[in-house]
């Protein structure tokens, strides 16, 4: 039988693939109450805002979300799930949901999924989504305390295999770390992965996606594009890319960098453009897919989508735009050139 790793590389092969886009911007546009949001589960917080809880209160809003993005063209589909953690979830007083919350949208994707593919033949994915929560593991939230950390390594590491174990228990195919703005975060989420790996006695495939915080390319734990990747890359990520941070004019030069060094598939999915005043993004679907389209006729990238202000129209208008062009060619093994004085070298597969 055919792995999901397996799947996805024939697949990016033949074509460049869709992810989805932004889940937050389209549940917004549902315009939900307090009573959508906290349901009958007898919650003591308040729950508008909490997302992923719409997955127990308003499956019928993630199920249609789902479909208009799988109806866009998404080739991978994520889970409602970017704060399905004990960590986020506290916020709301629904800890004790975690695993349900992650159990749920994995199997309404998987359903979903699996249905869109048996219509046309065309494989299609599920994307467990791990958020990066607001706990950092690589600096103080105190300025008067360097070396004060409220979460250790170990914890965080707990927290996302809780996650994990459900998102996997739910069908998805890969785990997909997102929106990393601390490397050592990443690393908590990659092991947890591996734990769970070893548990089941197979293997579970890795996605990872940086988070940029400024434009010379580096992200809250002040690593480059560069420093990433070499830092994640035992784990053998299906994907490695970039997502959220900013539009897509100003990610060009960190996919070209990206791009050179990976020795697997590159996965982007920027904002639609940079917020305006409002906090509202103004890039129209045929501007984001214009923009990304540049970086498919390099063969830079291998799978596209929408982050934070897109929608199943920048999907669309993005599948369009890329259909017939070729997809990148994994290079291996990969070429270290950016340490000024040095001559390249080649890093070992």
């Amino acid at each position: 039988m055919t792995s999901a790793r397996e799947k996805l590389f024939a697949e990016a092969a033949k074509r460049v693939l869709m992810t989805d886009g932004a889940w937050g911007t389209q549940i917004q546009g549902f315009g939900l109450k307090e009573e959508d949001y906290a349901g009958d589960l007898g919650l003591s917080h308040d729950q508008k805002g909490n997302n992923d809880i719409l997955i127990l209160t308003r499956p019928d809003v993630i199920e249609k979300i789902t479909r208009s993005y799988l109806d866009a063209g998404s080739d991978i589909i994520s889970t409602n799930t970017f704060s399905s953690t004990q960590i986020s979830q506290a916020d709301y007083g629904a800890e004790h949901l975690v695993h349900r919350l992650n159990v749920e949208s994995a199997k309404l994707a998987r359903r979903t999924a699996d249905e869109y593919e048996a219509k046309d033949g065309r494989p299609r994915f599920v994307a467990g989504c791990v958020g990066p929560t607001n706990k950092t593991l690589s600096l103080s939230p105190d300025v008067n305390d360097p070396g004060y950390r409220e979460i250790d390594f170990d914890t965080l590491k707990n927290v996302y295999r809780e996650q994990i174990d459900a998102l996997v228990e739910g069908g998805v195919d890969f785990i997909l770390i997102e929106t990393v703005f601390d490397t050592l975060n990443a690393k908590a989420g990659i092991k947890a992965v591996l734990e769970a790996q070893d548990a089941l006695g197979r293997d579970i495939p890795i996605m990872l996606s940086m988070t940029l915080t400024d434009l010379s390319g580096r992200n809250l734990s002040g690593h480059t594009v560069e420093a990433f990747w070499y830092a994640v890359r035992h784990a053998k990520p299906v994907t490695i890319g970039l997502n959220c941070s900013f539009g897509a004019e100003q990610l060009r030069p960190h996919v070209r960098v990206l791009s050179d060094i990976a020795d697997t598939l590159i996965m982007i999915y920027p904002n639609a453009g940079l917020p305006n005043d409002l906090g509202e993004y103004d890039e129209l679907p045929a501007q984001t897919a214009a923009l990304v389209r540049e970086w498919a006729d390099h063969g830079q990238v291998n799978v596209l989508g929408g982050c934070c202000g897109s929608s199943p129209a920048h999907i669309a208008a993005i599948a369009k735009a890329v259909t017939g062009l070729k997809p990148r060619e994994i290079s291996h093994p990969p070429v270290l050139t950016h340490l000024a004085g040095l001559e390249p070298m080649t890093i070992a597969a």
